[in-house]
């Protein structure tokens, strides 16, 4: 595909998403931003969470880490079925009950004012953090198809990128978001199935031939029970999934503003279930590519790998123009998507839980939050040119070793308050939730050296939530005392 090409195919999809934003954006209030009025039927809501859950690191690196670790993927898969469930049946009647814009309106209600503001802002660093590196990849992506053939630099390519995003978000925020990954759900799906036919066709597979193929791959290995320090250990990677998706979706304020769109507890309860079931399904699907895009590079002296197959292989020249077409609009679909979420729910978060609404009129609500939407789309845009001079590692693995550290204190701050109901000395608990992960990167360094070989994974998160807890422990009030 030539850069022209590339760009018009971008342009066509950005159309079509701005018209779907503005008839969603239509009569919208600062209610409509913050949490879509609870208007939204479930099952639209569902299919909209697999776009919204898959961003473009799942699309490009799901597939290229199967080289690495087979299907191993498909085991935090199960713990993110487990997490799902624990969202639906423990969190969301609680927000539902409490009514909140932000779900971190709970730690104050809870706890006190000094606990909200530090999950708030811990929840900032997190999703600044975590959009940032997603968008990263698709600008990456895009610097190697588009701006570098045209001697373009990557800042401007960054620019762009934030300026689309923020185009579709600014006036409709979440009620906007819903549909608009409708949209982007149904593009990835129809990008990755045909990508799967049109590759195995080229491989001359037929539909058994491309099971077989798969299954003979010797990259289709999906568990791994038979050494613990592994860093594909079952239970390692279980957990790890189980914990990160309440984590990163449960105490996400994100995710959560998509399932507290429906109409009432049932119907996100419904709308959480159906979505990981499906989403498992997708990232099945992306597994199977992986060991498409790995046989098809080895066949025509492809020697990407990693975040780098997918592209080389969907614009090889060897393959119909369709292909790269499907690999662009998939890629926009799930990348600019999932970082117009976070930026929706970025500003939310600042706008309710830092800088407070309470006693102030719509139009002041207004004001700020466009204040702080343009502030968050700049942020983004800086942390992204950071992390382009700094990534040495697989996009997703970035992404949850990031998530191990600052979603940590936020996963022990929840557990303590639902499963305790004692007071604590609200001022003190910044002061936990910061030692918590430095304790965690003391482990990290030296696990090997103190657990005979023992090497932490994705579980990280739970040692993380688990500090943050017994740190709390120890921030319990006496009858007598006072914070």
């Amino acid at each position: 595909m030539t850069p022209i090409s590339i760009i018009l195919t971008i342009l066509a999809y950005f159309a079509a998403m701005l018209v779907v934003s503005r008839l969603a954006a239509r009569g919208g209030d600062n209610s409509a931003f913050f949490r879509g009025k609870r208007k939204t039927s479930w099952w639209v809501v569902a299919f909209a969470m697999i776009g919204s859950c898959m961003s473009g690191v799942t699309f490009v690196s799901v597939p290229g880490m199967v080289g690495v670790s087979g299907m191993g993927y498909l085991q935090m898969g199960i713990g993110f079925f487990l997490g799902y469930l624990v969202i639906a049946f423990v969190l969301i009647p609680l927000y539902f009950r409490l009514n909140v814009y932000s779900i971190y309106q709970y730690l104050e209600q809870r706890f006190g004012l000094t606990t909200y503001k530090t999950g708030a802002w811990f929840f900032f660093i997190s999703k600044m953090l975590g959009a940032s590196v997603r968008l990263y990849l698709v600008c990456l992506t895009l610097q190697l198809l588009v701006f570098g053939p045209l001697g373009l630099p990557f800042a401007l390519n960054v620019a762009i990128s934030m300026l689309i995003v923020l185009a579709y978000t600014y006036r409709g925020g979440v009620n906007s978001l819903v549909w608009t990954d409708v949209l982007r759900t149904a593009c990835m799906i129809t990008a990755v199935v045909l990508t799967l036919v049109f590759i195995a066709r080229d491989l001359g597979m037929d539909f058994s031939g491309m099971v077989a193929g798969i299954k003979d791959s010797g990259m289709s290995r999906i568990f791994y029970f038979d050494d613990v320090n592994h860093p594909q250990y079952f239970w390692k990677q279980m957990l790890g999934g189980l914990f990160t998706v309440v984590a990163m979706t449960g105490l996400d304020q994100d995710m959560m503003q998509h399932t507290l769109c429906c109409k009432n507890p049932k119907d996100s309860q419904k709308n959480l279930v159906v979505s990981t079931l499906l989403q498992n399904a997708v990232i099945f699907l992306f597994l199977c590519l992986g060991v498409l895009l790995y046989r098809y590079a080895a066949a025509n002296g492809i020697p990407e790998t990693g975040d780098k197959l997918f592209p080389a292989v969907a614009t090889h020249s060897g393959l119909p123009m369709i292909v790269g077409i499907l690999f662009i609009i998939g890629l926009v679909a799930s990348a600019y998507g999932a970082g117009g979420s976070a930026l929706t729910s970025l500003t939310t978060s600042f706008t309710v839980d830092i800088l407070g609404t309470s006693g102030k009129d719509e139009a002041s609500v207004r004001r700020s939050r466009q204040r702080v939407h343009l502030g968050m789309a700049l942020g983004m845009g800086v942390v992204i040119l950071v992390f382009s001079r700094l990534n040495n590692t697989s996009a997703i693995d970035a992404v949850y070793k990031l998530a191990s550290y600052t979603y940590g204190p936020i996963l022990g701050l929840f557990t303590f308050g639902i499963t305790n109901k004692k007071p604590i000395r609200d001022r003190w608990v910044p002061f936990v939730a910061i030692l918590a992960p430095l304790a965690c990167i003391l482990l990290q360094v030296n696990s090997q050296r103190w657990f005979g070989g023992y090497r932490f994974s994705y579980e990280l998160l739970l040692v993380n939530a688990a500090l943050t807890y017994a740190g709390l422990c120890l921030l319990i009030k006496r009858t007598s005392q006072t914070s």
